[in-house]
C-alpha cells in the first residue's frame, strides 16, 4: 500500500529529484510493516481441529436421549448428553470421544 502510494506520488505529483527517495521510503515502510505483522501474528496460536469446539455452545437438532445430534459452528455432530436434551435446546460441549461430542444442557448465567 505504501509503495503504491509512493510510486503514484513520484509519477504524478513530486518533482523529479524526489522520485527515488520517496519510492525508496515507501519500500522501506512496506518491508517494515510486513515484518511487524509477521512478528505480531506469530504470537497468536493457531486454533484448529475439533478440540477447539470444547466450551462452545451448540443447538440440539435431534433429541439427545442420550445419543442425538447437535449443530456447532454450522457443523452437525453426533452428541452424547447423559442428562438428555430436546430439539432446539442449547447445550455446551464438554469434550469429545472420536466423532461424538460430550455435551450437557447449557445454564443461563445472567
Amino acid at each position: 500500500m505504501w509503495l503504491i502510494l509512493a510510486v503514484l506520488l513520484a509519477v504524478f505529483v513530486l518533482p523529479d529529484q524526489w522520485d527515488l527517495p520517496v519510492v525508496a521510503l515507501g519500500a522501506v515502510i512496506e518491508v517494515a510493516e510486513t515484518f511487524a505483522w509477521i512478528r505480531l501474528l506469530s504470537r497468536v496460536p493457531v486454533a484448529t481441529g475439533p478440540e477447539t469446539l470444547i466450551g462452545s455452545d451448540a443447538r440440539v437438532t435431534r433429541a439427545c436421549n442420550p445419543i442425538g445430534e447437535v449443530q456447532v459452528r454450522g457443523e452437525a455432530w453426533r452428541a452424547l448428553c447423559v442428562q438428555g436434551a430436546d430439539v432446539g435446546e442449547r447445550v455446551r460441549v464438554l469434550g469429545r470421544e472420536g466423532i461424538t461430542l460430550l455435551v450437557e444442557p447449557a445454564r443461563d448465567d445472567g
